[in-house]
């Protein structure tokens, strides 16, 4: 910003008094100056926390509300998750059906926090959710706060898709460059490299995940089907039941009964669910177990994590679905 230059045949005392409050009143109504020291990030999840991250690079750091193995479907904002993200410039999240807290939040931030929702960023192909015959059914409304039907009809887990992960990169360049525009060339530069990285990573889980797309499998939720489309794979359902709850005998029986009838080669757990859950339900029948992290909750967050949780899906239906020798 260009300062206005004081009068240079100033007399008396009053006057140049006068001109600092002009100053002050001109700097007061135009507004407290950007600087990338002043953008704050907030994320909501781990997966797409990593790709702020890669963005940001050097230029700082975003901070991240689900943290641990918490479940961003059930999470309950503490009043410092409040406090981050009305202190925001930009929240970054995946949709409203996926981090249901986000909702009620959105009503009580400030107007000087942006909220990105992720999923409907330009580029990102989204999936309807599958329910009925061998598939659970979902919860469309996590907080009763209700959601729009296009919205509660998609399955959020958009990230699992590296192409749609490459579609939110440059959805986060163009929200981050708006906010800090000194900081635009760096961004564009990391945004290169994690669309370079996220290419490999696709072509080596092709690679590594061609052998294994026959062999039937069923998940403990439905979550998975945007990896499964991108890689030519084989589930043939889901056994969702409430982690909080221990199944009832006759609901092992029935679903042992389904992993029989749907020839599953594998069932799959999730990090926080009971493995004895899985155990029985494969009790009796051919299929094994093994386990899958969708959200990286067995995982460090940080620019790393995107990665490395991709190739831990595809290690974890490797191992279980090769056939045996």
């Amino acid at each position: 910003m260009t300062y206005p230059r004081p009068p240079t045949t100033l007399t008396g005392f009053l006057r140049p008094i006068r001109w600092a409050v002009f100053v002050n009143a001109l700097l007061s109504a135009c507004g407290p100056m950007a600087s990338a020291a002043d953008l704050k990030v907030v994320v909501t999840i781990k997966p797409i926390h990593a790709l702020v991250a890669q963005v940001m690079g050097s230029t700082g750091t975003p901070e991240l509300i689900v943290g641990g193995a918490a479940s961003p479907h059930s999470y309950t904002l503490k009043p410092s998750d409040i406090q981050k993200m009305a202190a925001a410039t930009v929240v970054f999240r995946v949709s409203g059906q996926v981090e249901p807290f986000t909702t009620k939040a959105a009503r009580t931030l400030p107007k000087s926090t942006l909220l990105v929702t992720l999923q409907q960023a330009p580029g990102v192909v989204t999936l309807p959710q599958r329910e009925g015959g061998p598939f659970e059914e979902h919860e469309h409304d996590h907080d009763g706060g209700g959601h729009a039907n296009s919205e509660a009809e998609i399955d959020g887990h958009v990230w699992l898709d590296p192409a749609n992960a490459v579609a939110m990169v440059d959805h986060i360049v163009s929200v981050l460059s708006s906010k800090s525009p000194e900081n635009a060339a760096i961004y564009a530069d990391n945004a290169a490299v994690a669309r370079a990285r996220l290419d490999a990573l696709s072509a080596d889980l092709s690679r590594d995940l061609a052998g294994i797309g026959g062999r039937p499998y069923v998940v403990f939720h439905d979550a998975y089907q945007y990896f499964e489309k991108r890689f030519g794979l084989k589930v043939v359902g889901s056994i969702t039941v409430n982690p909080d709850v221990p199944p009832s005998g006759k609901r092992l029986a029935a679903l042992r009964q389904k992993v029989s009838r749907l020839q599953a080669t594998c069932v799959f757990g999730e990090p926080n669910f009971s493995a004895k859950v899985i155990t029985s339900v494969i009790e009796g029948t051919d299929a094994k177990s093994g386990t899958l992290d969708p959200e990286g909750a067995s995982l460090a967050a940080g620019p790393d994590l995107y990665d490395v949780l991709m190739r831990n899906l595809a290690t974890a239906l490797q191992q279980c679905l090769q056939p045996r020798v």
